[in-house]
């Protein structure tokens, strides 16, 4: 399970956390606590789903505390932002998605986990994940092509094709 310190850490940079660090021990704290209820045989959805709730959790503090002290909260996209360099164009498209869009793609692509793992960090059935991840993919795909939000389109423009 430690051994996915490196992972986790690396996660809550990836989503933007203030302090990745902070996050992945606090994950691996939780993770010690509950030992009997991370899965033996690949803990990283569980450990993944923890840190995303911890990463929540931080954000929703901290926006209340800017709004006690009358600070101007951040866009959610600048909360949202990977902290990776990325191609402008993927970053601009990846920006456009729903955050349930991003994260399906995320999980695929940058925490290396399955369909059927990645489902179970979201705490959803594996054929609700491999549907999501398809919506995603041919969501990121339109926007990348055409530079615009999928779910914005005029209604009285021709549908995108069904491919």
């Amino acid at each position: 399970m430690f051994a996915h310190l490196g992972l986790i850490t690396a996660y809550a940079r990836r989503r933007g956390a203030r302090d990745p660090d902070a996050i992945a021990a606090e994950t691996m704290t939780i993770a010690w606590r509950r030992l009997a209820d991370v899965p033996r045989d690949d803990a990283r959805p569980w450990l993944i789903a923890t840190a995303r709730n911890l990463l929540l959790a931080d954000r929703r503090r901290h926006a209340a505390a800017q709004e006690l002290n009358g600070l101007e909260l951040a866009a959610p996209e600048e909360l949202e932002s990977p902290a990776v360099a990325l191609d402008p164009a993927l970053e601009h498209a990846l920006a456009a998605l729903s955050d349930q869009d991003r994260e399906a793609l995320l999980l695929i692509a940058w925490e290396d986990l399955t369909p059927a793992l990645a489902a179970a960090s979201l705490d959803i059935s594996p054929g609700a994940f491999r549907v999501r991840l398809h919506r995603a993919r041919r969501r990121l795909l339109f926007e990348l092509e055409h530079g615009r939000r999928f779910d914005a389109l005029d209604p009285c423009e021709p549908s995108m094709e069904r491919g």
